[in-house]
């Protein structure tokens, strides 16, 4: 696509109007998931859109959604450091600039594409308790409790970021702990000044800090809320990262972390205990991979519901003229929606954690299944979400943070991870100075109930103790051509939205001509089965487009923004790297060297 029909595109759906910052859920009104937060506080224009440019770098790059965390990032790859060793550092930095969402009392996913063509990939998702049963949440009349999985201390999964980040980087790094977590200690200690991005997530919970006096302790100025300019320190969470630079994993899962988060739990009504901390483990796993028009996509496999959901897409798109119909068309959302549609209702129906239900990824991305799927779709009807169901037969049983990193050497890495809901469930533990997660939330509560996404969930990631729930995190790392050379690195928050916000990243750029800047600006859709109806972003469509498409059967909600695509494209003509932050993550950076 020309920059000129890139450019009308945009211009002719709302000429040229601003797309405003959106509006998350208020902090009183439950839940407040991460895809609804937005931060376009700068009042980009669909021309600014059109002419944004990429962040480009010779040698190496990292894009978060947090400047700090980015530059920490970039330092430890300028000091010699590879990938691996940039993202762990970024991963604890996140955990002090971006408390909402990077974490050590979450968990997540690393993928990993290493020089010599090695793909691997590290489930570090949070696990159930060992007390804890398919029933948890619900009444004895067997009535799904509100708020029970997502505000009390029985919502928190046992936490995995701290042994997944140390598993990597004693595998695949090169430098010590103590030397990648120092800037994480030195930013917790010493604080840092707000920007007005920052100071926009803080707000989302400022009456839930209230609640709790060690929470408010830092993340309220003397009970007021943090304002730009000012500097929040964290000395509490200074002292846990000092713990786990001396003692490593043992610190968090076998010492006084783990102990004082069991405390809190017991104070709260929590079922977590020492053994369920003891017992934690983190996972290597083979990626899910797939080809589309000369690309293999690299993706995340079970727990994560990503790298099957993403395939099964774009093979069933595959040979439908995308590029040639052009983004925002009718014949290009329709396809798009549909395939979503029928993937959503497979990955709702059949996925969970492999070490507790067979997942079917053979089958779902299986040729004649991919052709069955694809025949169902109507050319110009939308197929009611009632008529479509997981397919494969009866005999098979957001708020989240992604950051981009690729070093000098040709080694990728891409992490999502999550403590679920904006600051997780919003409460710290004694003096640990991190928020929990409540992942539990993740799980099918009851089957055929909504979460709090929205996903209406079978069996296969109903509660058991031990499990991890499904998520819908998609780190994914994108090879070209018959030698795989490395092309694109991405990922983003945004719960349910996360699968749809990153396949369109890519499809951005793979089929409508976008930049990469361009590509994760660009107004989104999301289509997931059940509820019946698209969630669309001020600017996707123009306004007849948007008609025909509702002639046809769907329906649509117009929501201000979700997610936050990080990113980065190797120019295959130069092999320079071309970064990209999210326009919806104005504290972030896209950097390099």
């Amino acid at each position: 696509m020309t920059k000129s029909a890139f450019l009308w595109s945009f211009a002719t759906v709302l000429a040229a109007a601003p797309i405003a910052q959106a509006t998350a859920r208020q902090a009183t009104q439950a839940p407040i998931p991460q895809q609804a937060l937005d931060a376009t506080a700068h009042g980009t224009t669909m021309a600014e859109l059109a002419n944004a440019r990429p962040v480009t770098a010779r040698h190496a790059m990292v894009v978060s959604a947090q400047h700090l965390a980015t530059q920490v990032g970039v330092d430890i790859l300028r000091q010699g450091g590879n990938a691996v060793d940039a993202a762990v550092a970024v991963g604890y930095a996140e955990a002090v600039v971006h408390p909402c969402c990077g974490n050590i009392g979450g968990g997540g996913f690393m993928l990993v594409h290493l020089a010599d063509g090695r793909n691997v990939f590290l489930d570090f998702r949070e696990k159930a308790p060992l007390k804890a049963t398919p029933t948890l949440f619900q009444d004895d009349k067997g009535n799904v409790i509100p708020g029970k999985s997502t505000h009390t201390y029985l919502g928190v999964g046992v936490p995995g970021t701290v042994m997944g980040l140390d598993t990597a980087l004693q595998k695949y790094g090169t430098m010590p702990l103590s030397k990648v977590i120092a800037p994480a200690i030195k930013l917790a200690s010493e604080g840092y000044v707000l920007e007005q991005g920052d100071v926009n997530i803080l707000d989302q919970r400022v009456k839930d800090f209230a609640k709790y006096p060690n929470v408010a302790a830092t993340f309220l100025n003397q009970g007021k809320p943090w304002t730009v300019g000012e500097r929040l320190r964290q000395p509490q969470l200074a002292k846990t990262l000092e713990l786990i630079a001396k003692d490593g994993t043992d610190a968090f899962y076998r010492g006084p972390i783990a102990k004082a988060v069991v405390a809190g739990s017991d104070a709260n009504g929590g079922i977590l205990s020492l053994q369920d901390f003891a017992d934690y483990t983190v996972q290597w796993e083979a990626p899910i991979t797939c080809s589309y028009h000369g690309y293999t996509y690299v993706a995340a496999p079970p727990p994560s519901s990503g790298g099957a959901s993403i395939c099964q897409i774009l093979q069933i798109l595959e040979p439908y003229p995308l590029a040639k119909w052009g983004y925002g068309s009718v014949n290009s959302a329709h396809t798009i929606i549909e395939a979503e549609r029928r993937a959503y209702a497979d990955r709702n129906t059949y996925l969970g954690d492999p070490a507790f239900v067979h997942n079917p990824i053979a089958k779902l991305l299986a040729p004649g299944h991919i052709a069955a799927l694809r025949a169902s779709i109507q050319p110009d009807k939308a197929t009611p979400s009632s008529e479509i169901k997981g397919s494969l037969g009866p005999e098979e049983g957001t708020n989240t943070t992604h950051y981009s990193v690729v070093d000098s050497h040709g080694n990728a890495v891409a992490v999502t991870y999550t403590i679920n809901y904006l600051f997780g469930n919003g409460q710290i533990a004694g003096d640990t100075g991190f928020f929990l997660n409540n992942e539990m939330d993740d799980f099918t509560s009851k089957p055929g109930v909504p979460n709090s996404f929205g996903l209406v969930q079978g069996k296969a990631n109903q509660i058991e103790p031990g499990k991890r729930p499904l998520s819908s995190m998609s780190p994914s790392i994108v090879l070209r051509g018959p030698e795989k050379k490395l092309y694109m690195v991405t990922g983003s928050p945004g719960g349910s939205t996360i699968i749809t916000t990153v396949l369109q990243s890519f499809l951005n750029v793979a089929e409508f001509g976008m930049n990469i800047k361009q590509a994760v600006d660009a107004p989104r859709m999301h289509m997931q089965w059940l509820p019946d109806m698209v969630m669309i972003e001020p600017g996707l469509f123009a306004p007849d487009v948007q008609k025909r498409l509702e002639a046809m059967g769907y329906k649509f909600k117009e929501v201000r923004s979700w997610g936050a695509d990080e990113a980065i494209r190797v120019n295959p003509d130069t092999g320079v790297l071309e970064g990209a932050n999210d326009r919806r993550r104005p504290a972030g950076l896209a950097a390099g060297y």
